[in-house]
């Protein structure tokens, strides 16, 4: 019975075509995640456990949360194409700014940052082609 809270999200510079072409999202994620921020929920993984449980890792570990977690979990669920224009090094790219309710994830601690019902969370991509 994982308790759930609403994360809204917004993605501009590009990085909107990199999630099916849409800049507003709101989603559900749960309260307790798997230490090790596995996040899987595909349709092809055999799935006896209902998703909300993020097929928690075998040690059961779990934390609040945090804005690493959902990193991952976007990468693993909303994503649509070119996961590396998005993550490097198991964190953001370089290049793309990330705001928790209109504040730069730097000052709230990045990926450390626990997660809470209604955060507004941004991601603004600052390289462009040319």
């Amino acid at each position: 019975m994982a308790s759930m809270m609403t994360i809204n999200l917004e993605f501009s510079g590009g990085l909107e075509l990199l999630f099916g072409n849409e800049r507003n999202h709101s989603i559900l994620i749960p309260h307790f995640v798997p230490s090790d921020n596995s996040s899987h929920s595909t349709p092809s993984s055999s799935s006896s456990t209902p998703s909300s449980h993020n097929n928690a890792p075998s040690t059961g570990e779990t934390k609040t949360a945090d804005l690493e977690y959902l990193i991952y979990h976007l990468r693993d669920n909303l994503l649509k194409e070119r996961p590396e224009l998005f993550m490097e090094s198991g964190t953001i790219r370089p290049g793309i700014l990330v705001l928790v309710n209109d504040t730069d994830w730097e000052l709230e601690g990045e990926g450390s940052y626990q997660l809470c019902d209604n955060d507004e969370i941004v991601f603004i991509s600052t390289l462009h082609g040319g």
